[in-house]
């Protein structure tokens, strides 16, 4: 009779352990948009892991934090950073480790529909984005033709060879 209520209560505590995580990984990344959306710099990039990475919809957009605090800083200073709306978001983990992924689909006045993926790990006991990469949702109607655009995009930068 002993094991079914050892087991019991190793379920209830992780579970209540994984309910908190998704709580604090939610409030990460619901402080990460609202911090872009508002120009908080230093808030924005204290939720990046040390070693953190942000991909942006633009192929040469891999940037590490400090190149992306380059990039962002005249933006957030001039108080123009970026409103995303999370319409959805999925956490994913493994049991007893300290990462965990998510996809999320969010929404921006300029580019429509959104998706955020990435990773975010436990670094000095704070879970922190070590990885974020968003792209643009095209709809499977119009995808060819946004293709054959990005690609007309691409040959006009394209170096001569």
């Amino acid at each position: 009779m002993k094991r079914p209520s050892i087991l019991l209560i190793a379920l209830l505590f992780f579970g209540t352990e994984l309910k908190a995580a998704n709580e604090s990984i939610d409030e990460l990344l619901d402080g990460f948009h609202s911090a872009a959306a508002n120009s908080d710099f230093d808030d924005y990039f204290s939720r990046f892991s040390s070693n953190g990475y942000f991909l942006g919809t633009d192929a040469a957009e891999r940037w590490s934090v400090e190149k992306f605090k380059h990039y962002a800083r005249p933006a957030f200073s001039a108080g123009r950073g970026w409103r995303y709306l999370v319409l959805s978001r999925n956490l994913e983990s493994v049991s007893g480790l300290d990462a965990v992924w998510f996809d999320e689909v969010l929404t921006n006045a300029r580019l429509g529909k959104c998706r955020g993926t990435g990773v975010v790990v436990k670094e000095n006991g704070n879970w922190k984005i070590a990885q974020y990469s968003l792209t643009l949702l095209i709809p499977n109607d119009i995808a060819v033709s946004v293709g054959a655009q990005s690609m007309q995009a691409d040959a006009l930068v394209a170096p001569s060879l």
